[in-house]
């Protein structure tokens, strides 16, 4: 690690610790030229997740814009925020532990749908309404005829 005050290369490690929220090592270096201490962070370096949309277009993935979707069909329903953040980490490790860089929407959408379904059956049918962009009422119908076979 250089130095920031002298350019030397050589520096010894007198404090590490990990930073608050648990994603980074802090680490007090001193300098062994001049003496100087300065701050590192290592931090894990983490692989982009692409999502392929339906239409075949490739986009980062965006943990804000699902959560946003998630949050929409659990408005003015008993899922706390700490259920939503749940879900969302659960998607994410299922995605990254799947070792696959990319990952349909559809794919998403279901994995959110999935575990709707075992928190609040009515957020649930309205992230499906949305998801599954239903046609009609009798679409919409089915879906609830299917999510009451499997309860």
């Amino acid at each position: 690690m250089r130095c920031l005050y002298c350019g030397n290369m050589e520096s010894k490690v007198v404090d590490s610790r990990s930073t608050e929220d648990g994603t980074a090592i802090r680490r007090r270096r001193e300098c062994l030229n001049c003496g100087k201490r300065f701050t590192t962070y290592e931090k894990i370096e983490s692989v982009p997740i692409i999502v392929i949309k339906k239409d075949g277009s490739r986009q980062l993935y965006d943990r804000d814009k699902l959560q946003r979707g998630i949050m929409n069909a659990c408005a003015s329903r008993p899922v706390s925020m700490d259920m939503v953040d749940g879900i969302l980490d659960e998607i994410e490790t299922a995605i990254r532990n799947s070792l696959e860089r990319e990952v349909s929407s559809v794919k998403i959408g279901e994995m959110v749908m999935e575990r709707l379904r075992l928190i609040d059956e009515v957020s649930y049918v309205r992230f499906a309404s949305v998801y599954k962009q239903f046609k009609d009422i009798e679409t919409f119908r089915k879906e609830l005829e299917e999510m009451s076979k499997k309860l």
